[in-house]
């Protein structure tokens, strides 16, 4: 029987200045670029509802796998920043979370290039989320990329 849902295939987001988001998500979060692409025509129109589409996207892998990131920038038409969705309870998607295997060493390092991290990383209180037997604790934490995209850190124990 078809029509299942596969899984996630990648996250879009859409950026102000391509350099500096590859330098932030490849430099910074050690994503690999993998795709580029060209889009402009009729058929990128109909896909996004837009009129005068031009754009190129970037792909990144993460290092330790999952969806790829779709890093999208439109020459034409010029999207806007709404700053109200840099805000965890502005109504949408908000955030996408990263599994790290160290928060504590990955917050550093984002500190380390200048990104403004939200707090310290902070356990989940025990109760609030039952993980799978054996699964441990949960720790997160915020920040934005550089187009005030909010992204957590998450850490199992």
């Amino acid at each position: 029987m078809g029509g299942m849902i596969l899984g996630i295939d990648h996250l879009n987001i859409v950026v102000a200045d391509m350099a500096r988001s590859l330098e932030f998500y490849c430099d910074v979060l050690g994503c690999t670029k993998t795709k580029k692409a060209h889009l402009e025509g009729e058929w990128i129109e109909k896909i996004v509802g837009l009129r005068g589409v031009k754009a190129h996207a970037v792909f990144v892998e993460l290092p330790g796998g999952g969806p790829r990131i779709e890093l999208l920038h439109y020459d034409a038409p010029e999207g806007v920043a709404v700053s109200e969705n840099g805000k965890a309870n502005t109504r949408g998607l908000r955030h996408f979370a990263l599994r790290v295997d160290d928060i504590f060493a990955v917050t550093a390092k984002l500190r380390a290039a200048g990104i403004e991290v939200w707090g310290e990383p902070t356990a989940v209180p025990g109760g609030v989320v039952k993980f799978d037997e054996g699964a441990g604790g949960k720790t997160l934490v915020y920040f934005l990329d550089p187009d005030g995209v909010i992204v957590e850190l998450a850490e199992y124990r």
